[in-house]
């Protein structure tokens, strides 16, 4: 099946992003107890659409795009996909979003999915098997092909390629310039954002990426995004893989719990996939003591909830 091609005409560019994102404090005695101070990097408020990271990863490649169309990769439920869409129709670029599932090409749009098409993406869905191989340069050329697109900008699955890394690198900076701090973790799918942030970072400072994904391939990942991006492995950080809770896309009663109490406790709503995954590994490190009493943490907050609370279940992927 090709494209499908979406109604609807664009909406107006929306406000510009709030850069650098604010820092807050969150007393939370969890911590506080280990003598170890909270605070969160809201990089959920840079843009009411281009949320966090997906700012950060995507500017520098649409810049690179220099109005081509601009195609990438998602599931059913890519919040990827969403931000590429929501970023097309702002700067009027022409996106195309590959999807995982062809078996999903003669369903209803899910939310997701339907979100993507309003801001203007042309959707093609894909059989599973030419996902898993869409990184090859012969199934991407055929992608390409059926999709009447050969001469477009790819950004691969989940944003993180050297452009991206670059991005976020002003992540780091921003951190590196907020007295106090000595750790600055973050949730981690593809790696980009923990190989840029890691690098802007100062000296004494040291970045924790918590994986969502099982598999244990993200310490090679991160480091081959840093030395596509800086030519070499840069700053201090390393990756706690315990917390991923059954993988992908996995939440568990626990966590959700975990995570209705801390937006209880701080009026910040979490996001499950990956927001929660952090916080929750967070406090299990304050707890078995990984923080020395003093230590400062930071953590970033790269996404919010979608659908936003109260309109729906939320679902997201990378």
């Amino acid at each position: 099946m090709g494209p499908r091609t979406p109604r609807g005409t664009p909406a107006p560019v929306g406000p510009p992003p709030r850069l650098p994102s604010p820092l807050a404090e969150a007393g939370d005695e969890r911590f506080a107890r280990h003598g170890v101070r909270l605070v969160l990097k809201r990089d959920d408020l840079i843009h009411p659409e281009l949320i966090g990271n997906k700012w950060r990863k995507l500017t520098p490649n649409l810049e690179a795009a220099a109005g081509r169309t601009l195609v990438t990769f998602g599931g059913a439920y890519s919040n990827h996909l969403r931000a590429t869409a929501a970023a097309g129709r702002l700067l009027g670029l022409p996106t195309l979003g590959v999807v995982r599932g062809q078996e999903l090409a003669d369903r209803p749009l899910n939310p997701s999915l339907a979100r993507c098409a309003a801001d203007g993406m042309r959707l093609h869905f894909v059989d599973r098997s030419t996902y898993r191989h869409k990184t090859e340069p012969r199934t991407l050329a055929g992608i390409l092909r059926a999709t009447g697109a050969e001469d477009a900008y790819v950004v691969p699955e989940g944003g993180s390629n050297a452009l991206a890394v670059r991005g976020c690198r002003a992540l780091g900076e921003e951190l590196r310039d907020e007295d106090g701090i000595d750790v600055a973790a973050l949730a981690c799918g593809t790696g980009g954002t923990l190989a840029g942030m890691a690098a802007g970072l100062a000296p004494g400072q040291r970045a924790l990426g918590v994986p969502v994904l099982r598999g244990g391939f993200l310490d090679a990942g991160t480091t081959a995004l840093q030395t596509a991006a800086f030519g070499a492995r840069r700053g201090n950080w390393s990756l706690d893989d315990r917390f991923h809770f059954g993988g992908y896309a996995r939440t568990t009663a626990e966590l959700d719990a975990f995570a209705e109490d801390f937006e209880q406790r701080h009026g910040l709503p979490v996001e499950r996939l990956y927001v929660a995954k952090m916080l929750y590994g967070l406090v299990a490190l304050a707890e078995e003591g990984a923080f020395p009493r003093g230590t400062t943490v930071a953590a970033v907050i790269t996404g919010a909830p979608f659908p936003a609370p109260g309109t729906g279940p939320q679902a997201a992927s990378r």
